[in-house]
């Protein structure tokens, strides 16, 4: 039997932090402090790890944080965030892979928990100038609705939206559309597979090769 075709795609929709920006480091210095002013658990740079290898919603009760602090709680990190936009760098291979999916003639869109302003901040004029939609504010579990959003003006099954975390995976399942799970972000390699994404990413060039060989016509030379 031949290879299956890959799927032809006319939409990226990336999450941000630990997608397309490595925020790690700044999220492991913000995350105690933010637990002692909200009141759930801290954690050693051992935990961290292991955290790594749970998904979304096994951190939170991990961290016994209360559903009803989650919006005050990603607030206030937004916040916090835009104050440090200037040191949280992007991924080595961001830029390069903006760059070629745009000019693979995809369309490009972002959606996150983050602000629009510090993604802006963060990417640069250049690199957002390459982004059609930014979909940000959504809530921890909201991104489903901001999917929906972005997506109006496409068929769902040209899309694929490329995250980090187990979230990413379920919120793009809920609307019937591809997903892409990275290995280099928030969440572990095995468990991003447990949650069984439409393909895993290991480099941003796999995204690259990946996505522009879907624009390619069947046939063509």
């Amino acid at each position: 039997m031949g290879a299956h075709p890959i799927p032809s795609y006319d939409m990226v929709i990336f999450d941000f932090d630990g997608t397309l920006a490595d925020s790690a480091a700044w999220m492991i210095r913000a995350v105690n402090p933010m637990a002692r002013r909200f009141g759930f658990k801290t954690v050693t740079d051992d935990e961290i790890d292991m955290l790594r290898g749970r998904a979304t919603r096994e951190v939170i009760r991990y961290l016994g944080i209360s559903p009803w602090k989650l919006p005050m709680i990603a607030a206030h990190g937004k916040k916090l965030m835009a104050a440090d936009s200037d040191s949280i760098p992007l991924f080595p291979e961001t830029e390069g892979m903006l760059r070629a999916l745009h000019d693979a003639g995809l369309r490009l869109a972002v959606v996150s928990s983050n602000s629009e302003r510090t993604i802006r901040a963060v990417l640069g004029p250049d690199l957002s100038s390459l982004i059609s939609q930014f979909a940000c504010g959504a809530s921890l579990f909201g991104k489903a609705r901001k999917f929906r959003k972005v997506t109006a003006v496409v068929s769902r099954d040209r899309v694929i939206c490329i995250g980090d975390e187990t979230r990413d995976i379920e919120a793009a399942r809920a609307l019937g559309l591809a997903s892409g799970a990275v290995t280099w972000g928030a969440a572990k390699r095995s468990i991003l597979a447990e949650h069984h994404p439409t393909i895993v990413f290991e480099s941003p060039s796999e995204i690259i090769s990946h996505l522009v060989a879907s624009r390619t016509p069947v046939g063509a030379d």
